[in-house]
């Protein structure tokens, strides 16, 4: 049992007690919780999926929490300010999404999915203060998150205080026994334990999976900040992400994004030690990838579409056709295909020498163009335009 563990494990909080329950003949109830914040999950979510996958084929009940109401607030977890409130119909939308997409890795006819505005809509003002007088100011005000920005004088909303009580009481609700989240969720992970505790129920175990880096090498793989790469994407968009991925990661996303076991890992750790040319690891880590979200035949087909395209330098087979004629201004031609949304962002995109015209770099924003059949415009690296 202890071999489901194996990979991508941050800390179990009370391990014992999670390996004694998971040798007895009880069913645990293991939940997640993923608020909707955009319409993505991306690999970093998958790092605990595929791990709790593992406990529901040994029959445990996964309940995969969709955070619709503490949507509206924002997990302040590792936030240095207050996030931006979503609007009901952002949420609702990014909601939609979310079932068909955690259905590529866990079983959804074995997996209760549930909405935290199913009890915290029905709340009144006196619920939440019985609720809140469960925990001190000092208790909520000691994660590490509030104290870097009390002391930085930068604000602290009321409603974030409530976050982690919000999230506690989702596992009071679903009887939790087992919690998984990325190691930026211990606090509140841990407020569900004080909680339960409180009401008279039996504390969950918590599982804190690895955070998993982004593509810019840098933060935590986030949706605000755009550095993901979602399990729903395209196969070919999901490759190339991995191929722009910093070398430094590439044992990392091994590790946390595969089905591979330890010493598969190490076998492939070894060949870069050797010298193994770091984009042919990256190859067969974008293969191994794809493959899991959508399939052996399309993961090929994304390999060798990308060795094409950006290895042999040819047109991508799937180029996207424009019907368009006349004369533009570099930028507006950008805006008018739909490869920039705003003057200033086409601006850029040429200033930098991301716009090439049958193979030509263009730089000037001030230029402008006859547009012509069969021409190609190609914009950064990766998405390219025939004019029809």
């Amino acid at each position: 049992m202890e071999k489901i563990f194996e990979k991508g494990i941050e800390e179990i909080i009370e391990q014992k007690s999670l390996l004694y329950k998971l040798k007895s003949d009880q069913k645990l109830r293991i939940k997640i919780g993923v608020d909707p914040t955009s319409p993505d999950i991306h690999l970093g979510h998958a790092v605990a999926l595929r791990v709790m996958k593992k406990l529901q084929d040994k029959g445990h009940k996964i309940i995969f929490l969709i955070g619709d109401y503490t949507a509206k607030i924002g997990d302040p977890s590792g936030k240095n300010s207050t996030r931006p409130v979503l609007s009901d119909q952002e949420i609702k939308k990014n909601a939609k999404t979310y079932f068909e997409q955690v259905g590529k890795i866990l079983d959804l006819q074995k997996t209760e999915v549930r909405y935290n505005s199913e009890w915290f809509s029905k709340l009144n003002f006196n619920d939440i203060l019985q609720l809140a007088g469960k925990f001190t100011v000092a208790q909520i005000t000691e994660r590490d998150d509030f104290e870097v920005r009390l002391k930085k004088g930068l604000d602290v909303g009321m409603h974030e205080l409530l976050y982690p009580l919000m999230q506690a009481y989702d596992s009071v609700i679903l009887k939790a026994d087992v919690e998984f989240g990325g190691s930026d969720q211990k606090f509140n992970m841990l407020a569900g334990r004080t909680l339960q505790r409180k009401l008279g129920q039996t504390p969950q175990d918590i599982v804190m999976v690895k955070l998993l880096v982004g593509t810019d090498g840098k933060e935590k793989m986030s949706k605000s900040l755009g550095n993901y790469i979602g399990i729903a994407e395209p196969a070919n968009s999901i490759f190339g992400k991995i191929m722009s991925i910093p070398d430094s990661l590439i044992m990392t996303y091994f590790e946390l994004c595969t089905d591979l076991n330890s010493q598969e890992v190490e076998d492939f750790k070894r060949q870069l030690d050797k010298g193994a040319n770091p984009r042919d690891l990256k190859a067969k880590l974008g293969e191994l990838i794809v493959e899991l979200y959508h399939g052996k035949e399309k993961a090929e087909k994304a390999r060798d579409e990308f060795r094409r395209v950006f290895a042999k330098k040819e047109l991508p087979s799937d180029i996207k056709k424009i019907k368009l004629s006349g004369n533009f201004s570099l930028p507006l031609l950008l805006i008018e295909i739909g490869a920039a949304g705003t003057n200033s962002e086409a601006r850029r995109l040429i200033i930098q020498g991301g716009l090439k015209i049958d193979s030509q770099k263009l730089s000037d924003p001030k230029s402008f163009i006859s547009i012509r059949k069969d021409m190609i415009i190609q914009v950064g690296k990766k998405r390219f335009y025939k004019i029809s």
